[in-house]
């Protein structure tokens, strides 16, 4: 055993997606989905469900899970979510439980686009950084500089309905470039952390994350293959980590199997769910890691939930495991952290400069040469390139690398978008410190705008 134990880094992801409605009629529907059961909506049967009393052929616990009150009684508006954040993002409530160090709760946001959908029934609100400016806002409101701003994506499914799942990252639309063309160009921002869909990864998402993001809150792996027990989520449906490590240690994932260990650049972290119906963290999770940071291993303890429903009773839950934890064992301290920070603070990452990205643009007529370099290495072999032109369009592309990590070129022109209908052009990078490096060119003046994103992630 070693000398001195490691620091339990605990994060608190939240899948930040904004006001959420349901129905009574569509809260039946979502049984009918999960259980296979044709129920007559109404609100009487639906307490009668809560409460146990309808026969159910054995399933009645499951379904309790599913219309819990708790889990039933959303935030549809933005005034409820705008209530719930000044309470919790309070430093009263902050503190109630203080870390080892005397530091209060830290908060990462995952902020979500509801982009590109024919049928809204759960009334999200609809518009590309809708809610990544709201919570950019309410940060700067509370003061809350301890906290971060992340990245959350929800694929499209075949029907572009906006209350249904997906797998597919870019399958059936190309929202996500568009989302982050914009969160370049408009916003000065580029993510460094992803908290996954419907807790979905899969082959095309691994590669995307394996270019452009280092840290990735993702692996859900349960002991005792509890997914198995959700009638919909049986055999590996959406959130499949059955083979992953049900430890609290950030590992690299193999480029052929994303839930097992490899030669893969990004970190993947371990992290459970909270105020949900399944994949709940339990105080065995909580002493496990403390048990692990006892041996001195890198722990990384992420939990995660929405910001739909009210936050305050989940985070009080884990507040309580944490504090029941170092009780039992007193020599293991334990730090609320950023996702940046728990990631860097856990694995001891080696300090890097940002990405020093510099921009060489030589016009000639409508066309033109561009040469992007960093002296510091990016994390994937290229930069995201982001391309506005004068009519609006928000384009991406490859770059021609002329040397992998470190110089790359593009040319404007017939075959790709002429050099006199670019209105911004936007890079950005990150490196494997999880620093961002963001340069914005305007092609009409030739200014460079340049942003870093290093500890705070609000891009304020």
């Amino acid at each position: 055993m070693p000398n001195k134990p490691s620091t339990v880094h605990v994060v608190h992801c939240i899948d930040t997606e904004g006001p959420l409605h349901e129905s009574v009629p569509a809260t039946f529907e979502r049984l009918a989905s999960i259980f296979g059961i044709e129920l007559e909506p109404s609100r009487a049967l639906l307490e009668q469900l809560q409460a146990g009393t309808v026969d159910l052929g054995g399933i009645e616990g499951e379904v309790r899970k599913v219309v819990d009150p708790h889990l039933l009684e959303y935030n549809d508006t933005w005034d409820k979510v705008d209530t719930m954040l000044h309470r919790i993002m309070a430093e009263e409530f902050r503190s109630r439980v203080v870390d080892s160090f005397g530091g209060g709760w830290v908060y990462s946001w995952f902020c979500l686009d509801h982009i590109g959908y024919g049928e809204n029934p759960r009334r999200r609100d609809m518009g590309y950084g809708n809610v990544f400016s709201h919570y950019r806002q309410m940060l700067v409101e509370t003061d809350s500089r301890q906290d971060e701003l992340h990245f959350h994506f929800h694929p499209h499914n075949f029907r572009h309905e906006a209350h249904r799942c997906a797998t597919h990252w870019w399958a059936n639309s190309d929202s996500l470039y568009q989302i982050l063309c914009r969160r370049i160009i408009d916003h000065g921002w580029f993510p460094v952390a992803n908290r996954p869909g419907f807790h979905v990864t899969r082959p095309d998402s691994h590669w995307f994350l394996e270019q452009f993001i280092p840290f990735d809150f993702a692996n859900q792996a349960l002991v005792g293959g509890e997914e198995d027990k959700q009638a919909d989520l049986r055999g590996g449906r959406f959130g499949d980590w059955r083979r992953a490590p049900a430890d609290w240690q950030p590992y690299h994932p193999s480029a052929d199997d994303y839930q097992v260990p490899g030669d893969c650049r990004r970190w993947v972290a371990r992290c459970l769910n909270v105020g949900t119906r399944f994949g709940l963290i339990t105080q065995d999770d909580v002493d496990q890691a403390f048990k692990e940071a006892l041996e001195g291993k890198p722990v990384v303890l992420a939990v995660t939930n929405h910001d739909f429903r009210d936050m305050a009773p989940d985070v009080e839950m884990v507040m309580g495991l944490l504090d029941d934890a170092r009780r039992r064992y007193p020599e293991v301290p334990f730090q609320y952290s950023s996702a940046v920070e728990a990631m860097r603070g856990a694995l001891d990452l080696p300090y890097q400069k940002p990405c020093e990205l510099d921009i060489a643009m030589e016009a000639s007529g409508r066309n033109g040469e561009m040469i992007v370099r960093s002296h510091t290495a990016t994390f994937g072999p290229q930069p995201w390139l982001s391309i506005k032109t004068h009519s609006g369009q928000y384009l991406h592309d490859n770059f021609d690398i002329d040397t992998p990590f470190h110089e790359w070129r593009y040319f404007f022109d017939d075959t790709t978008v002429p050099l006199d209908s670019v209105e911004t052009i936007g890079v950005a990078s990150n490196n494997a410190y999880g620093s961002t490096t963001i340069i914005r060119l305007d092609v009409r003046t030739g200014e460079i705008a340049r942003s870093e994103l290093g500890d705070r992630r609000t891009g304020e």
